[in-house]
């Protein structure tokens, strides 16, 4: 048998595979896989004194058998807890053994409980865009498609603009119509959003539009609009702008445009609004049941999760006062 303790205490000292594989003996090859294969299931030095070469060869092994008879952690919760400062898999391993304990299960070793974990996470990560924390960051933007009011003197038809608002970790959204793109409005948009979301993210991604960004050159050459960055001071927060032609900086907003688009801006079409209170009144019904309906893929709704993970987590996402 593959002596797996041995190659990854080895590893731990620091050895180079070439050394490994002389002191085990085995070939380099056998090396170079156990190590690659520990590293994806995220198993490392020092090892349990109970974790024994079978127990390993079933862990990295490719035709391994899945444990069945021991009992599996509660990945939503790791996931949860996992967010809050100070927890790590060490201290949930530790409760999670002692909730076996308690209950006579078995439960799985260290190595076993963090492989698993990162298994979970990968499946995760095949469906989502971007990994964030939770309050940690708002992604801002015009939606490309404009909103109409009816001039109650001529009759004809004013465009009025979409400002939306998204937090990137629970996609909960904040949504208003403006007269213009200028810079009044791009900041009153923010001061409003930070009022419907009740306190202030780390992080502000915003486009390139020149209401938050003078001239983006890159991390090297990029210029922040003055009246932006004063506004981001007053309310403790970060301005990273997205890169240009890089829609990814921002998957959020630019994915809840084209539901606002369906959702909001669409579903008032056959409505008419003269003023701009209307409007927005009109949005602010079509807002909360946006963010109360429930997603395609997953449990729940924008708001349930902004409302359990974002504000109870975060300290209800305010890093100052408003």
């Amino acid at each position: 048998m593959t002596k797996y303790r041995e190659i990854l205490r080895l590893k731990g000292l620091g050895f180079s595979e070439r050394n490994i594989a002389l002191s085990v003996p085995c070939s380099r090859n056998t090396v170079s896989k156990v190590l690659k294969c520990a590293k994806e299931r995220g198993i490392s030095w020092p090892l349990s004194d109970s974790t024994t070469d079978g127990d390993l060869e079933k862990l990295l092994s490719p035709s391994a058998p899945a444990v069945t008879s021991k009992r599996m952690p509660d990945f939503a919760y790791i996931r949860k807890e996992l967010l809050k400062n100070g927890v790590s898999k060490k201290l949930l391993w530790t409760e999670y053994m002692e909730d076996c304990r308690q209950a006579g299960d078995e439960p799985l070793m260290y190595s076993q409980f963090c492989y698993y974990i990162q298994q979970d996470e990968n499946k995760r990560r095949a469906t989502m865009h971007i990994n964030r924390k939770p309050a940690e960051q708002v992604e801002v933007d015009w939606a490309g498609d404009t909103a109409e009011l009816i001039d109650p003197y001529t009759g004809e038809t004013v465009p009025v603009y979409i400002f939306v608002g998204v937090m990137t970790y629970s996609q909960y959204a904040y949504v208003e119509a403006f007269p213009d793109e200028k810079q009044q409005s791009w900041i009153d948009a923010h001061v409003h959003m930070y009022e419907y979301f009740g306190g202030v993210a780390k992080i502000l991604v915003p486009d390139n539009c020149k209401t938050a960004v003078i001239h983006n050159g890159g991390w090297k050459d990029q210029r922040i609009n003055t009246v932006y960055h004063e506004m981001a001071k007053h309310y403790g927060t970060a301005i990273i702008p997205a890169r240009v032609r890089t829609p990814k900086d921002k998957p959020n907003a630019e994915g809840t445009v084209g539901n606002i688009s369906t959702w909001i801006t669409a579903a008032l079409r056959k409505e008419q609004f003269f003023t701009i209170a209307e409007l927005n009144a009109a949005i602010r019904v079509k807002l909360e049941e946006f963010n109360n309906r429930h997603f395609q893929k997953k449990e729940g709704c924008r708001y349930e999760l902004f409302r359990d993970e974002e504000t109870a987590i975060a300290g209800a996402i305010i890093c100052s006062p408003l």
